[in-house]
């Protein structure tokens, strides 16, 4: 169990890096714990930058209990017994900032893929961000806005990964 929660913490923190503590774990955990191979189908679809895969890797496995607050954070997944369905997710905010600096215009179904939403959710919430949909064709015009990114040092979450690491090497 502790394999699956720090491979989920690690994809969420450094996602490009993931592949190399894949590699570290035992054959033997792999093996062993499903959970952790689901995990590495996520971390799979991020290194390959599959981000529709991203959604179908994490809606594609029945995740612990223990897991699921990891896991809601890509998705925006709502389980049962978290109320995370008015907070928007980091992979899902990810995903928009990314539509919103690489096109000027994108295809609802597209837009639909990259946000892991069914085609109307995702107009309905590109038009909630300011966005237009063109009346004559199913595309959808990005309006820019001024993206600001904050760059702090979390010392919480550096501890944490600390921790986790400390805890795994002994």
């Amino acid at each position: 169990m502790i394999y699956v929660k720090h491979f989920l913490d690690f994809i969420f923190l450094v996602s490009n890096s993931v592949r190399f503590l894949w590699k570290s774990i035992p054959a033997t955990i792999k093996e062993s714990q499903s959970e952790l191979v689901a995990a590495w189908k996520i971390g799979q679809t991020l290194w390959t930058r599959d981000y529709a895969g991203v959604y179908e890797a994490i809606r594609g496995f029945d995740w612990t209990q223990q897991t699921r607050v990891l896991v809601a954070a890509f998705s925006g997944k709502a389980f049962s017994n978290h109320n995370f369905r008015s907070n928007l997710k980091l992979y899902t905010k990810r995903m928009f900032e990314l539509l919103q600096s690489a096109y000027s215009t994108i295809s609802i179904q597209d837009a639909a893929q990259f946000l892991g939403m069914s085609e109307e959710d995702a107009a309905n919430y590109v038009l909630r961000q300011g966005w237009t949909v063109d009346p004559t064709s199913p595309m959808l015009t990005v309006t820019k806005q001024a993206i600001v990114k904050e760059q702090k040092l979390d010392s919480g979450k550096l501890q944490r990964l600390t921790e986790y690491v400390f805890h795994l090497e002994h």
